[in-house]
C-alpha cells in the first residue's frame, strides 16, 4: 500500500506522468487465489455469522452462534462456500481490477489527483462488482443462510441449484438478483471509505514512525495496521449491509414490505428493531476486514512470489 503526498502530513512524493496501467493474467491469478484462500478459511464463517445476525436481528452472537450450529454444526459455518461464494471470491477481483483501473486512468486524464483518483476508481470498480457478479452471489450466500428454518419444521430442504433454479423460474433475473441495489450501495462506500480511511492511518504511521519520505517502504506489520484501521472504520455503513440481508432473506414476514427497495426495507428494520438492529452484525464484519486484511497483505507477498514463478509475470496489482 502506497499513500500519496499530503502536505499537512509532510509527506513528499514526485509527480508521474499519466500511464494506463495494463491488466495483466499474473494479477487476476494473485486476486483470486488469494479471495480463494480469505473465503475458504475464516471468511466463509464470518460471513455466515454476519448475516444470520443480520438477518434474525433478536439474537446476539451467542444466540446466532448457536442458530448456526443447529442447522449443520461445523458445516453450518460454511453455507453458501459452494459455489456461491467461490464464484465471488474468484471473480470480482478480476471484475474490480478491469474497472477500477480503467476509471482511474480517466479520472487522472481529466485532472484528478492521485489520491481522488484512486477513491473514483475503487468506487466504480465497487460498483461494477456488484452489478456484474456480487448481485447474484450474495443473494444466492444469504438465501443458503436463511432458508434452512423449513427443515425444523419437517420440510425437505431443496439442495443449492434446485433453489437457484426455483427462483429463476419464479421470479427471473431480478429473483436472483435481489438486494443488488444494495449490494451497489454497499460496495460503493466501502471502497471508497476503505481507501481513503486506510491512507489517513498510513500517513498517521508514517508521521509516527518517521517514514515521511514515500520512497521509505512501511512493514508488514505497519501495512496490516493501517489496512485494519480503515477496513474497521469502513463498517460504518453496516446499516446498508443489513437492509441487503433483509432484501434477500427468505424468511416469512407478513408485516415486510411487498416489493422491497433499499428505501422501505430501511424503514422496516428501524421500525422493527431500531438503531441497533441496523448495526446488528458489525462485529463480525469488523472480523471479516481484518482477516481480509491479513490475507491481502501479510499473505500477499508470499502469492506474488508463486504466481510469478507459475506465470512467468511480474505481479504489479496489489489485492
Amino acid at each position: 500500500m502506497s499513500a500519496t503526498g499530503n502536505p499537512s502530513m509532510g509527506l513528499t512524493s514526485k509527480p508521474a506522468a499519466l500511464e494506463k496501467k495494463p491488466v495483466k493474467f499474473s494479477n487476476l491469478l494473485l486476486g483470486a487465489g488469494l479471495n480463494m484462500f480469505e473465503v475458504t478459511t475464516l471468511g466463509q464463517p464470518l460471513e455466515v455469522m454476519k448475516t444470520t445476525m443480520a438477518a434474525n436481528r433478536q439474537d446476539g452472537m451467542a444466540g446466532s452462534v448457536a442458530r448456526i450450529w443447529g442447522r449443520g454444526g461445523i458445516l453450518g459455518f460454511y453455507q453458501g462456500l459452494i459455489p456461491w461464494a467461490w464464484i465471488e471470491a474468484s471473480t470480482k477481483g478480476a471484475v474490480l481490477l478491469f474497472v477500477a483501473s480503467e476509471a482511474e486512468y480517466y479520472a487522472k486524464s481529466f485532472g484528478a489527483g492521485n489520491f481522488t483518483g484512486g477513491i473514483l476508481g475503487g468506487m466504480t470498480g465497487g460498483l461494477a462488482q456488484a452489478y456484474a457478479t456480487m448481485g447474484f452471489c450474495t443473494c444466492m450466500k444469504t438465501v443458503e443462510m436463511t432458508k434452512h428454518r423449513a427443515a425444523a419444521t419437517g420440510q425437505k430442504v431443496p439442495g443449492t441449484m434446485a433453489t437457484f433454479m426455483d427462483i429463476y423460474r419464479k421470479e427471473g433475473i431480478a429473483g436472483i438478483n435481489k438486494g443488488v441495489n444494495a449490494v451497489a450501495v454497499r460496495q460503493v462506500t466501502n471502497w471508497g471509505s476503505r481507501f481513503g480511511l486506510s491512507r489517513v492511518a498510513e500517513n498517521g504511521i508514517r508521521s509516527m514512525t518517521g517514514k515521511e519520505d514515500l520512497s521509505q517502504k512501511l512493514s508488514v506489520s505497519e501495512k496490516i495496521l493501517a489496512s485494519a484501521i480503515g477496513g474497521g472504520l469502513s463498517a460504518w455503513n453496516q446499516p446498508i449491509e443489513v437492509v441487503r440481508v433483509e432484501m434477500q432473506s427468505k424468511k416469512e414476514d407478513p408485516n415486510r414490505p411487498k416489493k422491497m427497495t433499499v428505501a422501505n426495507t430501511f424503514r422496516y428494520v428501524y421500525g422493527q428493531n431500531g438503531i441497533r438492529g441496523l448495526y446488528r452484525g458489525v462485529a463480525p464484519r469488523i472480523g471479516l476486514g481484518v482477516w481480509q486484511t491479513v490475507c491481502m497483505v501479510a499473505l500477499g507477498d508470499v502469492a506474488k512470489e508463486m504466481v510469478e514463478k507459475a506465470t512467468g509475470e511480474t505481479v504489479t496489482a496489489k489485492h
